[in-house]
Formats: C-alpha cells, structure tokens, sequence
C-alpha cells in the first residue's frame, strides 16, 4: 500500500507504473489521502469516485497515463464546479471540458481529481477568494502560493500531486512557480489551444502546467500542444519536445542580464540571487552577455482595466448587485473599470503594447534570451492581496462601509466626466500607479511578454529569506525549445527541489 503521494516528477511517476513498482489505483487513493489531510487549501473540489475509476482502466503507456492531477478550477472539466472562483458562480457546472485538458486526460492519459484553487477570474496574482478562502504556500504555511495558477503550484509543490494545468494571461503560471519553487513555463501564444471557447480579448492567455521538472512540461507540450479548428489563434505541433531535450546548441548565444523590467523595484537579496543564478546557467551553456538597453511602459494598470471591463458581459444583469459576493478587489476594479475605461484608454493601451512590442523586437535583434526576475521578491503573507507592507487606496476603500459608498459615487461622477473629457480616465490612472506603484508591481516582470506573445519560463534559482525565487528567460516567439533546454541544462547541472523540503522532509520520517 502507497503511504503517500509519488514525491518525484510525473514522468517518473509513470515509469514506476509501468514497471510495476508503483499502481495507478494505489497513487490515486494516496493522493486523495494528502489531500483531505493536507491544511495547504489547494483544492476547491474532489471527485475521489470518477478518479478512482479512471485509474482502475488507466493505460500506463499513455505518456502521462494513470497520474493523478490537479485541474485549475478556471479550467472546465465537463460535470464538474465551473465556478470562475468566485461566490457569484458558486452554482454552475460546467457543460464542456477544454481542449487542452481533454487532450491531458484522454490523449495523455491523466487521471483528474479534483480542482485546484485559483484567485477570482484569474484576476489577481494571489489565492485569496469569497469561495476558497486562502491557499498557503507549502515551503511556508501563511506564505502566499502567488496565482492566479496558485492552487495548482501548491498543489504540486506541497506533495499533493506531481502535475497541475496552469494558465498565464500575465504570469499566472511563472508567478506561482516562482514562489514555490517550481518549474513554470508559459509557450508561444497559441502553442496550446484555448478551445473550445476561445475568446480573444484579453488576447494574452496561454495555457500550460505547474511541473516538477523540465521534462514533464515537454512531454505535456506533447501531448496537449497544436493546432484546434475552435481556437483560430492556434499554432502547429512540431512534436519531440521531450525526446528534443539537451538537443539545441547553445554556445555563443547572446544573453541579456537584467534583474529588473518596467521600473519594477526588486526586494533586498533578489538581485544578488538572481545574477548569481544567471551567471551559472551563462557558464552551463555557453552564452556571451550582451548589453542591452530595453525600456518598457508598465502595461499593468491600463490592461487590467480592459481585462476586467469583459467581465460586465458575463455577470449581465447580476452587476452591480452581485459585487458583495465577490472578493474586494475584483468588485472595486470592476467598478474602476466600469467607470474609466472607454475608447480612449482603450486607444492608450494600444499605443503602450504597440511600444512595447518595438521595444522586444529591438531586444530580440541583439540577443537572443533576456534573463530576468520572476517576482520581485520572494512569497509574502497568504491572506495579502499585493506585495505591499502598507495600506493602500484599496485598503482604504474596502475598510468601511461609508468609505465603499463614497467611493461609489465618486466613481459614479468619473463616468459621468469620462464622457465629456475622455482624456481623463488615463490620467487618472497614471496617477493612482505614480501613488501606489504595488498595485502594478506583481506581474510587471511578467506581462510583457503575455503582451508581446513570446515563450518565458521561470527557472527555480535558489531561495531568499529560505523562500524560492525565480530567474525568469524570455526568448523570441517560436523558441520554446530552447527554453526547455536553458532550463534542463540548469535542472541537471545545479537542480532544485521536486517538492518543498518540509514535504520531502516529512515523507521520509518514519512514522
């Protein structure tokens, strides 16, 4: 009998099945144990019932077949809670099940158990919703996992599972692997379908997993990437990207140091780590430093306004009296972005990402990765919904009920002038971000390149303050094999943890 879940990564996992070591119907219980027992909040839903069916027929030479994973519960699995991680769908179910889960359960042969939690619409880069309460990160119970793929690195990390789907529309995927000391890797725009319910705004969403190792993302590549009729945005699958591993010649690539992007201000220790773990995978591969110099607009603020602005289609006649269900944040950037976005802050944001592309392109002309942070510093309190030690004007806002009222109707009054200086929402934003530059912080290291469409990975690159940090490499569009390369030369050479040490460290007490 398995005392607990596989604490290696999936790949392994699926040659113990094979070889017999180790059984699908065994993990799954196992899983499903850790779970229930587990006080990381890492799941919203459990169907121990339809996981232990599947993993009674399991095909282990499928190449994920028999594994348990967790699915983000902004992913859709047909029958089960589509709830969007908020209390305003705590109801639906979902009628349908994604393209790129499909393909992961029934082409890779993965055994679903349940779903992992995931901030409010993916709106926010934490784990901290009205439905879920809050998800803690495993290398340190009352750190944040980050998010909105928060449950799934949890998840993952914390022992529960070996593998988790993930989705990154401004870091979704790299932020959570960064706190947690996982492998995270965010493709081409379009590598992965979106079907069979494609939108294209916000025009930024890839979707991928939370992975132990460089490998077991290779193999999902392989088997959930190409080309889907419902997903028009969807690229070819060349294939082999696990059997491609360790096969790009890396010598004498330009590479680009540059701890910090978009003004973002790092934490003490980060940047010292951070050059260190660059260094090293420069001396691994073989690459020449290039100086670069690449300015970018901090895109945060005037895209999440866009962003949350679609969400007044889906909530139709729920809005405004649904926002008390919702979590504080989401309800008061719906309102700000009822009330400020409009053509004009429309037409800036296109400007910033049309600036913003020009200024990759020109990078990508002189070298051929960007080595960067992922997060500006390592995971801080769970129940946070930024990195900020202070207050700030949402703080403010959403403390007392005569506070929420004036806001209302201030925001009221910006819609009604927004129609006579339209000019004015962008300024107004410009000026809450100059006040309060956290509120753009998470995810500024990570966005550009959701905006722009290239590949990004985050590579776990030691810890601060004994919490993980990531080194985030960025590459031109199409080059996500190189990516998997840089990533699996540093996971040889130097490597990580599979799982956080005080998982690893308690599987192997003796009970």
């Amino acid at each position: 009998m398995t005392n607990s879940p596989w604490l290696d990564d999936a790949c392994s996992l699926v040659d113990a099945f094979r070889s017999g070591e180790r059984s699908p119907v065994e993990e799954v219980e196992a899983s499903i144990a850790a779970i229930e027992a587990s006080n990381l909040n890492a799941f919203s839903f459990l169907d121990p019932e339809r996981a232990l069916d599947a993993a009674r027929s399991a095909d282990v030479s499928k190449p994920f077949g028999g594994v348990p994973i967790g699915v983000k519960e902004l992913d859709q699995v047909e029958g089960w809670p589509d709830t969007g991680a908020s209390l305003v769908f705590a109801e639906r179910i979902a009628e349908y099940t994604g393209e790129a889960p499909r393909r992961f359960i029934e082409d890779g042969g993965a055994v679903p158990v349940g779903l992992t939690t995931a901030s409010e619409f993916g709106g926010l880069n934490v784990s901290v919703t009205k439905l879920n309460g809050v998800t803690h990160n495993p290398w340190q119970h009352g750190r944040t996992c980050g998010g909105s793929s928060g449950g799934s690195a949890s998840a993952v990390a914390g022992g529960l599972v070996s593998i988790a789907t993930g989705g990154d529309g401004g870091g979704s995927i790299r932020i959570p692997a960064g706190y947690t000391g996982l492998f995270g890797m965010k493709g081409t725009y379009g590598r992965i379908s979106r079907g069979p319910v494609a939108h294209f705004r916000p025009g930024t969403i890839v979707s991928g997993v939370m992975a132990r190792s460089v490998r077991d993302a290779a193999r999902h590549y392989d088997v959930v990437a190409g080309v889907d009729p419902y997903d028009p945005a969807s690229l070819p699958n060349p294939g082999g990207w696990e059997a491609g591993l360790g096969s790009v010649d890396l010598r004498n690539k330009k590479v680009a140091i540059l701890p910090t992007i978009a003004g973002v201000r790092l934490e003490p220790g980060v940047e010292a780590q951070l050059r260190q773990a660059a260094g090293d995978l420069v001396t691994l591969a073989g690459m020449e430093v290039v100086e670069v110099d690449l300015r970018l607009p901090n895109l945060a603020a005037q895209w999440a306004m866009g962003n949350l602005s679609t969400l007044l289609a889906e909530f139709g006649d729920l809005w405004p009296g649904c926002a008390r269900q919702m979590t504080d944040e989401i309800a008061l950037g719906t309102l700000l972005a009822q009330s400020l976005y409009n053509l004009n802050l429309a037409a800036v944001a296109e400007s910033q990402r049309i600036e913003a592309n020009q200024a990759m392109a020109r990078v990508f002309e002189q070298v051929d990765y960007v080595i960067t942070s992922t997060n500006p510093g390592p995971a801080f309190a769970a129940e946070a919904t930024t990195s900020s030690p202070t207050d700030n004007f949402i703080d403010t806002a959403k403390s007392h009920e005569a506070l929420r009222v004036a806001f209302r109707g201030f925001m009221a009054s910006v819609r009604v002038a927004n129609g006579v200086f339209p000019k004015l929402s962008n300024a107004l934003i410009d000026a809450v971000v100059a006040k309060v530059p956290d509120l753009v912080t998470m995810g500024g290291l990570t966005i550009i390149s959701n905006i722009y469409g290239n590949p990004a990975c985050s590579i776990p690159a030691g810890t601060v303050n004994d919490l993980p940090v990531g080194m985030q490499v960025l590459a031109p569009h199409h080059r996500d094999g190189e990516l998997f390369d840089l990533a699996w030369i540093y996971e040889r050479e130097i490597g990580w943890p599979m799982v956080a040490p005080a998982v690893g460290d308690a599987a192997a007490t003796p009970v």
